[in-house]
């Protein structure tokens, strides 16, 4: 059982071990393998496995998570289900506005058309202090709480006889 912040994960129930694509908006390279090593300890504690994929930045999250979905990752094995990683730090113009706003709307319409498992891992924050205070595994973790949501979509599609 995984914890963050002294407060236990429980274990999600899964017919099998589940196979995600983590989709890592690299901008901030540093705050996105953080974020990246949350949700790997996740996956790993659910007997998981997951192959890692990099995008620019988070405008390009959605476009990337639709091309893989319904193809095979390594090894021709189907990906269960997406995390999504990145971060948005407001600047001086509106680019920050649009950029978290259409990452969101682009995953969520993917989460709800094409009924893909997809935890959205995208900070969006102030500073870059407020970014490491999410991403840390010792702090909030939030790498590890997408990569969850995104487990306890897979058993959801399970449970209603989708995957």
């Amino acid at each position: 059982m995984a914890a963050r912040d002294g407060v236990a994960r429980p274990r999600i129930a899964l017919p099998r071990p589940p196979h995600v694509l983590i989709v890592e908006a690299r901008f901030y390279a540093d705050l996105a393998d953080e974020l990246a090593e949350g949700a790997i300890a996740v996956i790993r504690d659910h007997g998981g496995t997951w192959e890692r994929v990099a995008v620019p930045g988070a405008f390009e999250l959605p476009g990337a998570i639709a091309i893989a979905a319904g193809r095979p990752g390594a090894g021709g094995t189907q990906y269960d289900g997406f995390v999504a990683l990145g971060c948005v730090i407001r600047g001086e113009t509106t680019h920050y506005d649009y950029v978290c706003g259409e990452s969101a709307r682009g995953l969520m319409d993917l989460t709800v058309q094409r009924r893909l498992a997809i935890g959205y891992g995208v900070l969006t924050v102030e500073n870059e202090a407020q970014a490491w205070a999410r991403a840390r595994r010792n702090e909030q973790d939030k790498g590890g709480d997408v990569a969850y949501a995104c487990l306890s979509m897979i058993g959801l599609r399970h449970r209603y006889g989708e995957a």
